[in-house]
């Protein structure tokens, strides 16, 4: 198989993790865990794991003159990212979180516009207004009555700030992922943003009963670490090695199908007439932002 199969398909399971991931890490918050504190447990454990896998290969210095770089894709893609998509979640639903989502690409391709030069075009101004409406209809009126989503318009904002951090990330991230390999890459990217997020995190991190946590709940937190974290930041950093950011950013608009349908199965959340409405206003409008970028990087 090429490289380019590998990274569609890395692309694809690091999209498929995620959509599972809305629902997986909601039925633990408040109840055992809160946002923040959460974010905490998430970035601790991928900087462990890749430290120890950094051992067992080459080792890799990091240029000083990429060091701003690396900073600040380790604030957008680790600590902004991960502190309002943890947050939201706990204020907001599994399927608002899976929709909104889906404006990643849209993002990716703005920032894309004024930082590499990309081309703008009237198909993609329209579907960027798309998806930014079929956000705000969801805050605007996506407001159920839910005891475990307690904030639900400031939830849906915060999945907004998200899903813009992580599409600059990817953005960012680009050039750094084709000079260094993936684990040591990760490994300081994922310690600079545990550091970052710290002020925020420690104290939700620090009220946890450990001891008395469920299998319920340690099967969960093991899921986001090992899954949502390890390997999709390593599928992802894999996958920008032979594609274009927009193009991991296309496989966003997958989540909702993946998250909405898991959602669904095990009684996590119910669809809604404004829900459909935003899915479809979202989704077309990333279709005619991303539309053009079928043809290989």
């Amino acid at each position: 198989m090429d490289k380019r199969k590998l990274a569609l398909l890395a692309a694809l399971g690091a999209t498929t993790i995620y959509g599972l991931n809305h629902t997986i890490a909601k039925e633990v918050m408040p109840t055992y865990i809160q946002g923040f504190g959460f974010v905490q447990v998430r970035l601790l454990g991928a900087a462990i794991l890749f430290w120890f896998f950094s051992f067992f290969i080459p080792k890799q210095s990091i240029a000083r003159t990429d060091l701003p770089r690396m900073l600040l894709c380790a604030l957008l893609g680790m600590a902004v990212n991960m502190l309002c998509f943890f947050k939201g979640i706990e204020f907001s639903t599994p399927i608002n979180s899976a929709v909104l989502i889906t404006i990643t690409p849209i993002l990716v391709f703005v920032f894309s516009v004024f930082l590499i030069k990309e081309r703008l075009g009237l198909s993609r101004v329209v579907g960027v207004l798309l998806g930014f409406l079929g956000a705000v209809v969801l805050i605007l009126f996506g407001n159920e009555l839910r005891q475990d989503a307690p904030n639900i318009p400031l939830g849906n904002t915060l999945f907004l700030f998200n899903a813009a951090s992580f599409g600059m990330y990817l953005v960012l991230v680009k050039s750094l992922s084709a000079k260094y390999t993936t684990v040591h890459l990760l490994k300081w990217l994922f310690s600079f943003g545990f550091l970052m997020a710290l002020p925020f995190t420690y104290k939700e991190f620090g009220v946890v009963s450990w001891s008395e946590l469920p299998f319920e709940a340690i099967w969960r937190f093991g899921y986001v670490v090992l899954g949502t974290t390890f390997l999709t930041y390593l599928l992802n950093v894999y996958a920008l090695k032979q594609l274009k950011a927009s193009t991991i950013g296309v496989f966003t608009y997958l989540q909702p199908l993946i998250g909405i349908a898991y959602a669904i199965a095990v009684g996590a959340d119910e669809f809604t007439v404004s829900k459909v409405v935003a899915a479809v206003v979202v989704v077309a409008g990333v279709y005619l932002v991303t539309k053009r970028y079928e043809a290989p990087s």
